[in-house]
């Protein structure tokens, strides 16, 4: 094989797992999305924006604060950036609280039909109050340029929530920003 050839294999067999790689991500979470058992999560904002970005809402959830006595056999061991899988169990309202929680797999113990497994990384040790702070990848909702500010202030007075999307292995996508239980923005699937 000459050498023009063989760079242009070279070339073109990089653009291939480069492609693959991105392919592979985005038919990810498009799976997710498609597949996944939905849930409902109240949120609270933290902040709109980010120059390079554009504009963003940043989202806690009552379900970041879990009780330590919540999680299955801790003991004294270091929980800082541990794979947490919380079981959340729907309530009468359709909103989701946690019912257990258990480092690095799901708890034990068959899940009902109105539970479901969602796996998240302690991003800080418990406090004075006993509670682990957990981020589930799903803390960042991105909007169309120059409405993160309006939605920030809408959302320091109305009802938001996410209806997002999980999978069997826990992990969780946003497939939509609801406002007093309307879709105000939504996730196309690619």
């Amino acid at each position: 094989m000459s050498r023009p050839a063989r760079i242009f294999a070279i070339a073109f067999a990089a653009a291939a797992l480069q492609i693959g790689f991105l392919g592979s991500m985005i038919l990810g979470r498009a799976a997710i999305l498609r597949e996944g058992i939905e849930i409902r999560l109240a949120v609270q904002p933290v902040d709109p924006r980010d120059l390079l970005r554009g504009d963003y809402v940043v989202l806690g959830y009552p379900i970041s604060s879990i009780e330590r006595s919540l999680i299955a056999k801790t003991g004294d061991q270091e929980l800082k950036g541990r794979w947490l899988y919380v079981r959340l169990a729907r309530n009468e309202d359709g909103s989701f609280t946690p019912a257990g929680a258990a480092l690095d797999a799901p708890p034990s113990g068959e899940r009902r039909d109105n539970e479901v497994d969602l796996r998240g990384i302690v991003a800080r040790e418990p406090g004075a109050g006993g509670a682990v702070q957990v981020a589930y990848g799903i803390e960042r909702y991105y909007l169309p340029e120059g409405e993160g500010r309006a939605i920030e202030e809408a959302m320091q007075q109305d009802r938001f929530e996410i209806l997002a999307a999980v999978d069997e292995d826990g992990s969780a996508q946003i497939k939509a920003l609801l406002h007093d239980g309307r879709a105000v923005y939504s996730e196309p699937l690619f």
